[in-house]
């Protein structure tokens, strides 16, 4: 029976070949979908493991994630920079890293922040050393630049007319490991360096008892809040340039008032703090979030469009279903002599459905493979891709559930096998060979 299948499949290959084609096709469709959205569910959650606790001024909390912990360009308010002292001098803080944005270079984005945070981030450098003077940078494992090289930051970015600055070049003295996140992509420069280049002075108010006590309870005047906004505009409008010297030392003690600040980094000592401290800061004039709660409603999202594109693949699957219907009908129909000879020579009933039932099946079976090889090859292209443009590590790969859905495909595939198998056993041969 196999010798007679493989022999028919043989003299029919072009028609076997649209089947196995037509449902690959179909196939692959809805596993590119599947190991797409769970790709990029697992890249963006493992990316933002690093970071337990993002606190910026008021606004979007999703805004706030994905600007500073997936480093996607948008101008974020900025919130009174006494935040970052008070944060460093908290005993529930383990460590806590200003970043400041805004700028970029050949397409890289530029973020100042501290020493610290560039050393932890990787788990130190693959190679060179950390910057230690205003003129040093340090550049993410995916950055395709080579130590000592230059970096001429740029206001914004090339394609939206930006601005280039004069006031200071960079020398990049190291590189990070690693870390399957967007910082691959970032080059780290000295916060202090970000400030000088903008004109961002440190703000003065020591001692300025009225002042700390507002700020603490996140209730600064109105007043207060307008000149933050207003330093933010100017900085965006290219209107604020300060001078920077590339060989002054790094100041990282945060004991008086930093400039405005769109975001800190906090690395919580316990769970516990962590809680206290986003309820801290998520009043007045600031907000403090935890990078996975954000991604959670982001996955619903994702989840409604996943249920969308898996319907789509599911419609055209049955579209595809239908239309092998209807080839196997006709093909059915133009096989009546051959079925009828074989009835004629003795072949039983069983056999005829058996015959037709397994090549049907073995093709549906072999385009089901080749559609999850196929999804898979998509979906690792596309994750490529994205990770190229993001940094961001999307894994690819196959779960438990993806054999659940192989296993779908192939019950359908046997009932769908069954229907030309039945048209063909309740041939009569008598009818058969007169037509």
């Amino acid at each position: 029976m196999i010798r007679f299948i493989l022999s028919d499949l043989r003299r029919l290959w072009a028609g076997s070949l649209v089947v196995v084609l037509l449902v690959a096709l179909a196939t692959a469709l809805g596993v590119s979908v599947v190991l797409q959205e769970r790709a990029l569910r697992l890249g963006s959650a493992r990316a933002a493991d690093k970071f337990d606790l993002v606190i910026g001024a008021g606004g979007s909390e999703t805004q706030l994630v994905l600007s500073s912990v997936f480093l996607q360009p948008s101008p974020l308010p900025l919130m009174p920079g006494e935040v970052l002292g008070r944060l460093a001098a908290d005993p529930r803080v383990d460590w806590a890293a200003p970043i400041g944005f805004g700028d970029s270079f050949s397409g890289y984005p530029i973020v100042g922040t501290t020493t610290m945070l560039a050393q932890i981030l990787s788990g130190g450098l693959a190679e060179g050393k950390i910057f230690v003077r205003e003129g040093e940078a340090v550049i993410g494992a995916a950055v395709k630049l080579s130590l000592g090289g230059e970096i001429k930051p740029m206001h914004g970015s090339l394609k939206e007319g930006g601005e280039t600055h004069t006031e200071l070049v960079y020398h990049i003295a190291g590189r990070l490991r690693p870390t399957g996140t967007a910082w691959d992509r970032a080059i780290l420069v000295p916060i202090q360096a970000v400030w000088h280049i903008h004109g961002m002075e440190a703000e003065e108010h020591a001692g300025d008892g009225e002042h700390e006590h507002e700020a603490a309870s996140g209730t600064d005047s109105a007043e207060h809040g307008h000149e933050h906004e207003k330093a933010g505009a100017d900085h965006d409008g290219h209107e604020h340039h300060g001078e920077a010297d590339p060989d002054a030392a790094l100041d990282e003690s945060w004991t008086t008032g930093a400039p405005g600040l769109p975001a800190i980094l906090v690395k919580p000592k316990t769970i516990a703090d962590a809680y206290k401290l986003r309820q801290d800061y998520r009043s007045g004039n600031t907000i403090a979030v935890f990078p996975g709660e954000v991604l959670t409603n982001l996955y619903a999202t994702l989840g409604d469009a996943k249920q969308i594109l898996v319907a789509v693949a599911a419609g055209a699957q049955t579209l595809v279903a239908a239309s092998l219907v209807l080839v196997t009908v006709i093909h059915i129909g133009q096989r009546r002599r051959q079925i009828g000879a074989l009835r004629a020579f003795g072949a039983p009933r069983g056999a005829i459905f058996g015959i037709v039932w397994l090549e049907f099946f073995f093709l549906v079976a072999v385009g089901i493979a080749i559609g999850f090889a196929l999804g898979y090859a998509a979906a690792l292209t596309l994750s490529g891709i994205f990770s190229q443009t993001s940094g961001i590590t999307m894994p690819v790969g196959f779960a438990r559930e993806d054999a659940a859905l192989a296993a779908v495909l192939l019950a359908f595939a046997t009932i769908l096998a069954a229907l030309p198998a039945v048209l063909a056993y309740r041939q009569s041969p008598a009818q058969a060979l007169r037509a």
